[in-house]
């Protein structure tokens, strides 16, 4: 039996709320994972974190020697 097969089988045992509370995480799911591909280079980059000293980008090699 495939995964689609067993969320098909699932989905005939659910009741009509049930279906209902599925529909909205799926919806949500979807929402979500198109959002993620949509954001550009620089909006990804910009949630890059880097935590170092002040002085880290003049004294580089030093930190990176010791």
């Amino acid at each position: 039996m495939t995964v689609k097969e067993m969320i098909q089988a699932e989905i005939n045992a659910m009741s009509g709320e049930e279906l209902q509370e599925l529909y909205g995480v799926v919806q949500k799911f979807t929402q979500a994972k198109r959002k993620q591909n949509k954001q550009s280079l620089m909006a990804q980059l910009k949630r890059i974190k880097i935590e170092a000293p002040e002085d880290f980008a003049v004294n580089h090699d030093l930190y990176i020697r010791g």
